[in-house]
């Protein structure tokens, strides 16, 4: 995993003719930072980032509320139909919706060309509320007690009760969450139509793909002194750093929460 990565910044910090020639390895040749001023200069990174960074926060909570209702109220003895409703979920890992009557959906609820589109058809995850369900179902049931003699009722008990003791799977399914949506693109391609709404992987996709045909930069790579290779191998790290750095903050959480919202039933 990270060999990949120290070959893509030994090129960004090597001198052009070195990495136009593919003479870099796991080490620069020659040494210049001034590529990565060029690619902060260009104004559609900043705004393919900020809208990278908006799907992926919004997105992210949207899918830890929706999810942990859901498991919660799954987990409740009264409430009705959860048999049959967990049996309809996990029918959704058998049968995955397909394209065009998604698409037509989308369409149909009229976000099209919106950041919505990229961030409500996946905010639900019958995965991601099997293993919230499945951590809610260990939690000791005297707590649910003490909070109803308390006068708690279901939603103070899920907001002052469920929700702090869950920390380390709700860390988990952010962790999850979070690294899917910044990485995903293939939404945005059926769904955005302007170019200012691409997030940062469409960007990098149009960039290596259509050797930045797409994306306005082309005109850019050309009147300056990097070769495409060292944009591209800029551009990249630039994509993966956010998600370098919230990895660490969440790792210790990972583990505990994977297996307790997994294993036990």
């Amino acid at each position: 995993m990270i060999a990949p990565l120290i070959h893509l910044l030994a090129v960004s910090l090597s001198l052009p003719e070195y990495a136009n020639a593919k003479l870099v390895g796991l080490w620069p040749k020659g040494m210049q930072f001034d590529v990565y001023g060029s690619i902060f200069a260009l104004d559609e990174i900043w705004k393919a980032m900020g809208v990278s960074i908006y799907i992926t926060v919004v997105g992210t909570l949207v899918t830890l509320l929706l999810c942990s209702l859901l498991a919660y109220t799954l987990t409740r003895p009264k409430m009705p139909g959860r048999t049959i409703i967990l049996k309809l979920i996990v029918v959704t890992f058998v049968f995955p919706v397909p394209l065009i009557p998604s698409y037509l959906l989308v369409k149909q609820l009229g976000m099209i060309n919106s950041l919505w589109s990229l961030i409500i058809p996946g905010a639900m995850s019958a995965f991601y509320v099997l293993i919230i369900r499945t951590f809610f179902k260990a939690l000791p049931g005297e707590l649910f007690e003490a909070g109803k003699m308390d006068g708690c009722g279901e939603l103070r008990i899920y907001t002052r009760i469920v929700l702090p003791l869950s920390m380390p799977v709700l860390a988990t399914i952010t962790l999850f969450h979070t690294v899917s949506q910044w990485n995903s693109y293939f939404s945005a391609t059926i769904y955005i139509r302007t170019r200012d709404l691409y997030p940062l992987q469409v960007l990098l996709r149009n960039l290596i793909v259509d050797n930045g045909a797409n994306t306005g930069m082309s005109d850019f790579q050309l009147s300056t002194q990097f070769t495409p290779e060292m944009m591209k191998a800029g551009i990249v790290l630039v994509a993966t750093l956010p998600i370098l750095i919230v990895y660490p903050l969440l790792q210790k959480h990972f583990v505990k929460g994977a297996m307790l919202g997994s294993v036990k039933e």
